[in-house]
């Protein structure tokens, strides 16, 4: 069940934007009206960043979307030795600072396993950001059998990855699951032969562009 549906801001920006709003009134009962019209500012911004917005989510038989918002940085074909322990097609995502962070299911299936890796905090969009930085991976298996794993990735700002689920539970395409705070990215490991919709250097909406079609 997607446990974000119709709140306007996911709750962990809540303490955010209260000490935001907070700081912001007692700056301005003391009369320094212009610091706290730049605490006002970035709380604004804070509420921003953590805003939680509905999306269209497209329907149709082995679609896979965008489990983030943000552009396409790479495709490429390795072995996923995780939960995969095979060969397979890894999309990811990179997510600035500006884009959504709430994080939503690629496609229907069953949670089969979730496993938190912590470490570095590198630039999210650089190669080694893939294994070296703290990351959870969320391994999802269809009601046909096919085997995606969703992965979470910290980067160089972000510092608290949020996952809403846990193993066993059932989860519909474009459900909300968690969120990365200021900056990450997500990568996406899809079976081979699957059909992409997408390339390198697109833009894409968490739960509503397509991304591929499992076979």
């Amino acid at each position: 069940m997607d446990r974000a549906i119709g709140v306007p801001i996911v709750k962990e920006g809540f303490p955010f934007v209260g000490i935001g709003a907070g700081v912001t009134l007692l700056l301005g009962l003391l009369g320094l009206t212009v610091v706290a019209v730049a605490a006002g500012g970035l709380t604004l911004f804070t509420a921003w960043f953590f805003r939680n917005p509905t999306r269209v989510i497209p329907q149709g038989p082995g679609l896979v979307v965008a489990p983030g918002d943000g552009t396409v940085i790479a495709i490429e074909e390795e072995f996923e030795s995780r939960f995969l322990k095979d060969r397979s097609v890894r999309l990811t995502i990179f997510l600035n600072v500006f884009d959504v962070h709430v994080n939503r299911i690629p496609c229907e299936g069953v949670v089969e396993g979730i496993q938190y890796q912590p470490g570095a905090f590198l630039v999210a969009s650089k190669p080694a950001a893939t294994f070296k930085n703290e990351q959870n991976a969320l391994f999802l298996r269809t009601a046909q059998g096919a085997k995606v794993l969703c992965v979470q990735v910290a980067g160089l700002i972000a510092r608290r990855i949020v996952c809403w689920l846990s193993p066993g539970d059932r989860v519909m395409r474009g459900e909300r699951f968690g969120l990365i705070r200021f900056g990450s990215r997500m990568d996406t490991y899809l079976p081979l032969g699957t059909e992409l919709k997408v390339a390198v250097g697109d833009r894409v909406k968490g739960g509503e562009t397509i991304v591929g079609v499992l076979r």
